[in-house]
């Protein structure tokens, strides 16, 4: 019997299996190398893909346990393979979802064109939780706010891609998306046979390149990644990118502002910094004009900001276009400034800002999924269908007194994929979140992190809710090198 003789695929898309019952063409040679393994060898190699991360580190962090709140990041070995066709279409929209959604937040913050047209009401942007007046004319480089994007997509029952959400501040992930490949590359050699999968080991140096690009004038510009520290949920990445970067991990306390000019405390005295990739909030990024009690910034970063001392990738005033509110009129964005439809679609979603929408949602909240507009992580959600009668009652409640703090959409089946869980291959639902980088051109880190639901059945997929990853490959349009293969000896199945 082999592993996938006794695989159910369920009602959703799968990504393996099409409805036939069949393996869908560009997963052949994969489901072919895997047949060859044993459930105790397969094992044996998961266990030793665990060590791996193990050994480097490879940590996320979770805030609602009191005890051994670092875990290692749960890794599937069966990867998620994306056709050349599919990934055209995919890094397009992309694209062009970026492109219109920096040229919104440049208008918000200056002509409000927009705005004024009414293609965007004023008061979702002026009552947005993440809307900076302080920012209103304030100039960036290049006029790029978002440097970094990581755009969540699905697929719905038909196998069409959507977009889920933007996240537009600081999202993360990405060291996950190189440790995986890492991982696979080392653990399941075999498996890449009859494959030509793009790389994605030079993210870090793309990266790099696009904090060189948005630098004040400077022959050899200084970037630093600034982490609010050990505590934070995504510190394993602060100071996995920095070091493959070759920059800097610095904190609040050492930066210091002189001049409007901002230095770096280091043995051999102050340095000045010209880029700062920010891995912390607004919010918290300078106490003399966002919060007060903030000691995880750096006083008057802002104004050296303002001054065009320094840059900061992303700039500051991305989250009101990162607001889930603003996410439902991404197609009128796109349409208004691009004179084009969009490429990739929104999942349907309702605004509850008139009685008739604001009705529909809470006589139907028990068939839909509730997203507070400010919330990430899977925090401050309903899923209506899975919900008690309780907790429907209190979302109920809580959407009749602040409408424009949420947002309702329906319940989408998410594409599944094969999935090793207790010595068996069986389907959990998946998303994909791609890396966009935005400086002299934008690029798209081909793939990204496919987020598993371990629970089954379950439709959530982030780490924070129990979820893992896999690796995710895009088929490369003509043959190449595995350049990002990394040296180095690894035993896929030491003796214990």
């Amino acid at each position: 019997m082999t592993l996938l003789s006794d695989y159910q695929p369920g009602s959703a898309f799968d990504e393996v299996v099409d409805g036939g019952g069949k393996v869908r063409e560009h997963y052949k040679p994969l489901v072919e190398s895997y047949q060859a393994f044993s459930a105790e060898r397969l094992s044996r190699r998961q266990k030793t893909a665990d060590l791996f991360f193990l050994n480097r580190g490879t940590t996320f962090t979770v805030y609602s346990e009191d005890a051994g709140i670092d875990r290692i990041f749960p890794f599937d070995a069966f990867p998620r393979i994306i056709s050349t066709e599919e990934w055209s279409r995919i890094e397009r929209g992309l694209k062009q979802r970026l492109q219109a959604l920096n040229l919104f937040l440049h208008d918000v913050y200056h002509r409000q064109r927009i705005l004024k047209d009414g293609v965007v009401p004023v008061e979702l942007i002026y009552e947005a939780k993440h809307f900076r007046r302080e920012c209103i004319g304030l100039p960036v480089p290049r006029n790029i706010y978002v440097h970094v994007c990581g755009t969540d997509l699905i697929r719905d029952r038909d196998g069409s891609y959507l977009v889920l959400e933007d996240n537009l501040r600081s999202p993360s992930g990405v060291s996950y998306v190189l440790e995986n490949r890492a991982v696979m590359q080392r653990v399941f050699p075999e498996l890449f046979n009859g494959y030509d999968v793009r790389p994605v080991s030079d993210y870090s140096a793309s990266l790099r390149n696009v904090l060189y690009q948005i630098a004040p004038a400077a022959e050899e510009p200084v970037a630093v990644l600034l982490t609010p520290g050990v505590y934070n949920s995504a510190y394993f990445e602060h100071t996995y990118l920095a070091k493959r970067m070759g920059i800097e991990l610095v904190q609040g306390s050492d930066l210091i502002v002189d001049d409007d000019t901002v230095f770096m405390r280091t043995t051999r005295g102050l340095e000045r910094v010209d880029v700062i990739y920010r891995r912390v909030d607004d919010d918290y990024i300078d106490r003399l004009i966002f919060r007060e009690d903030s000691i995880l910034g750096v006083p008057g970063l802002v104004n050296a900001y303002r001054s065009g001392n320094v840059a900061l990738a992303n700039a500051l005033g991305t989250g009101v276009a990162d607001d889930k509110a603003v996410y439902a009129l991404a197609p009128r964005i796109i349409r208004y400034y691009l004179n084009e439809d969009p490429i990739l679609d929104n999942v349907e979603t309702y605004l509850p800002l008139d009685d008739a929408t604001l009705d529909h949602v809470l006589t139907h909240m028990d068939r839909l999924v509730v997203k507070r507009v400010d919330e990430s992580g899977g925090y401050g959600m309903l899923m209506g269908p899975y919900a008690s009668r309780a907790e429907i009652d209190e979302f109920r409640r809580r959407v009749a007194a602040e409408p424009r703090a949420y947002i309702a959409q329906p319940v989408i089946n998410l594409s599944q994929h094969p999935t090793w869980i207790d010595g068996r291959l069986a389907p959990r639902h998946i998303d994909l979140r791609p890396y966009i980088l935005f400086g002299e051109e934008i690029q798209v880190l081909p793939g990204g992190l496919t987020r598993v639901a371990l629970r089954e059945g379950s439709l959530v997929v982030n780490s924070s809710q129990g979820g893992g990853s896999k690796d995710t490959w895009v088929l490369s349009e003509s043959p190449r090198n595995r350049s990002d293969l990394e040296p180095g000896t690894w035993d896929p199945e030491p003796e214990c």
